[in-house]
């Protein structure tokens, strides 16, 4: 096998043109094998593998940096650097990262793992090479998806001031995770079709370039020009009016092609864009047809392509569930998604209500802004995020919701431990910086069915308000227990003498199983589903200080800041004389791995939980000795 030759980076460039092609048949061979067995990105890493070899045979590494947007398409880019026996971990705890990681490799240049932010990242590299006078090339490759974030737009606006070489590949699929939209996606449609200004461009250079003498001085004068022929058939390139060089369309399938235009690149003198179009999937049909499935997969069948999974409904499907008859039934409900469509289980709505869903783009500092107005002009508005994104978006809920007591509902999934993606993915702030906001209010699903009842009643609270449920299958337990929802009220699940479980949302699932722990031991624990982390309920806690020696919050979120933190401030205010055990993330980055494994790390898991609860019992009953 050609893939064997790869053993550390720059191999690629000893490979003959033959060899090349095969290398490229080889490495998507290999990533159909692999993440049919660990899951993983692979429509996005599919559609960059030429790109990728491309970029290793122009680049130098690791003198070179290159700098992956996101960095769910750098599998290829692993591969060419040495890491191809690491894909048997790939995304598992201690094993390889999904993403671009330094402490990995001197080739990975930049972490990454949130879009739109490659630009940025790049011509920072180029400003400290500048300054530090040292010589070598910065290439950051981001996908049109990517480019409806403004903050790519910030990065461009400031890039037009650099006089020597920096290179943004713009890797155009037509997709982010879900199909793109809106006037960027409109206009490179416009570029990606244009076959007057593809033809007229190489028909006018090859005939200047058999001018004897000036034909090349020519060209290359054409080229530095802004005003250029571009310009003239394809009025208002938004690129070369920001002062960056456009140069393509270029397929982005065809190696050779990419080699030519990428060297010339690297001629420019500033910033310069190098427009290439790719097919998300290319060469795996399943995922050439669904390539917003096959985005983030989880194990497949490689003939098929249908998932390997127990068919069980997750949250996000109860959640797509109680949308569409929401929108049935209340005809001022909107939904709004920051290119994430399918991902937060809003494609049904959409098919069924058109005109009151909204995709923005990866651009969740606007959709938030976008959404108060909404409830602004008197529509409810549902905005469905994943919790590490809505970070992206703290002020706007801050300003824009909060301070004006907006009705917005957030609907955050992927809350809590979310697993192999690993530190840029994990949702476990959210309740920490929500709850600094005032008029905000917090709450979180014990079961399936309390998450339809809190968002029922989310639609209807005359305020801004979070709804936060984790990754995975929705937890069926405790069905028999469904109060009806009131402001800052928790629900008792049972009583107790000792201890109080006092759980938050995906951990009432955990303290079920503690409490059973503690029975055996002969410890009679309380369980109350706290159902909302802001406001919390102190009049239940008030009469339980007088009762219980330890009460033990659990809650999957960091713990500075958390509800465990507000609950024992309250407490201590109370003069409370009794035991607290704060259970949740230590303050610390969550590193990738499954949900169980991470649990038992992070010491919140049933068995760790009782075993803590067990120890500080035993201290307690050692004190009243």
């Amino acid at each position: 096998m050609v893939l064997d030759k790869i053993q550390q980076w720059n191999d690629i460039k000893k490979l003959t043109p033959e060899e090349l092609q095969t290398l490229r048949r080889e490495i998507r061979r290999f990533l159909i094998e692999k993440l049919s067995v660990t899951g993983g990105h692979l429509a996005s890493n599919l559609g960059v593998v030429e790109l990728t070899m491309a970029l290793h045979l122009v680049c130098d590494f690791p003198q070179d940096k290159l700098i992956w947007d996101v960095g769910h398409q750098s599998y290829t880019h692993k591969i060419l650097t040495g890491r191809k026996d690491g894909f048997d971990t790939l995304r598992t705890y201690g094993g390889m990262s999904g993403f671009p990681k330094r402490a990995e490799s001197p080739c990975d240049s930049f972490d990454t793992g949130h879009s739109s932010t490659s630009i940025s990242a790049g011509l920072g590299y180029a400003w400290a090479r500048e300054l530090s006078g040292e010589d070598y090339h910065v290439i950051s490759v981001i996908g049109d998806g990517a480019l409806t974030g403004g903050m790519a737009y910030e990065a461009m606006n400031n890039a037009s001031r650099l006089k020597k070489n920096f290179i943004i590949v713009l890797n155009d699929n037509n997709m982010s995770i879900s199909e793109n939209v809106g006037g960027l996606s409109r206009a490179l449609s416009k570029l990606r079709t244009s076959d007057n200004y593809t033809g007229l461009k190489e028909g006018v250079t090859q005939s200047l370039e058999r001018i004897p003498v000036y034909g090349q001085r020519i060209v290359d004068n054409i080229r530095k020009t802004k005003s250029g022929i571009k310009q003239l058939v394809i009025p208002g390139m938004i690129f070369e009016d920001m002062g960056i060089m456009y140069l393509g369309p270029v397929d982005g399938h065809d190696i050779g092609a990419l080699v030519r235009v990428l060297r010339e690149a690297m001629q420019v003198q500033g910033p310069v864009l190098v427009h290439v179009m790719t097919k998300k999937g290319y060469g795996y049909p399943p995922a050439e047809r669904h390539p917003a499935r096959f985005h983030g997969t989880a194990p497949f069948e490689i003939k098929s392509g249908l998932p390997v999974k127990n068919g069980k409904p997750t949250y996000t499907d109860i959640f797509s569930t109680v949308m569409r008859k929401m929108g049935d039934r209340e005809e001022k409900v909107v939904a709004v998604t920051a290119a994430m469509e399918t991902g937060t289980g809003l494609k049904r709505f959409h098919n069924m209500f058109p005109e009151r869903f909204f995709d923005v783009g990866i651009a969740e500092e606007h959709a938030v802004t976008f959404a108060a107005a909404l409830a602004a002009g008197g529509r409810r508005p549902v905005v469905a995020v994943y919790s590490s994104f809505l970070q992206r978006a703290y002020d706007q809920v801050l300003h824009d919701v909060c301070i004006q007591k907006l009705p917005v509902v957030f609907s955050i999934d992927r809350a809590g431990l979310v697993g192999s993606d690993g530190e840029t993915h994990q949702g476990v702030f959210d309740i920490s910086y929500l709850s600094t906001i005032p008029n905000m209010t917090i709450m979180a699903p014990k079961n399936k069915w309390e998450l339809s009842d809190m968002l029922k009643f989310a639609v209807h609270f005359d305020g801004p308000i979070a709804m936060r449920y984790p990754k995975g299958e929705a937890w069926t337990g405790l069905e028999e227990y469904r109060d009806s929802i009131s402001l800052g009220r928790c629900e008792v699940i049972a009583e107790g003498k000792d201890v109080l479980l006092f759980a938050l949302g995906s951990m009432v699932a955990e303290a079920v199983e503690v409490r059973k722990i503690l029975k055996e031991q002969g410890i009679s624990a309380g369980l109350v589903n706290a159902r909302f982390a802001k406001p919390f309920d102190m009049e239940y806690l008030k009469a339980a200080a007088d009762r219980y020696g330890c009460i033990v919050t659990l809650e999957e979120n960091v713990e500075i800041g958390g509800l465990g933190e507000q609950v024992t401030g309250y407490l201590s205010d109370l003069g409370y004389g009794g035991k607290i055990l704060r259970i949740a993330i230590p303050d610390a980055f969550v590193p990738q791995g499954s949900i169980d494994i991470l649990k038992r790390k992070l010491g919140i898991d049933a068995e760790s939980i009782a075993g803590r609860i067990a120890g500080i019992w035993q201290d307690i009953q050692g004190d009243r000795v």
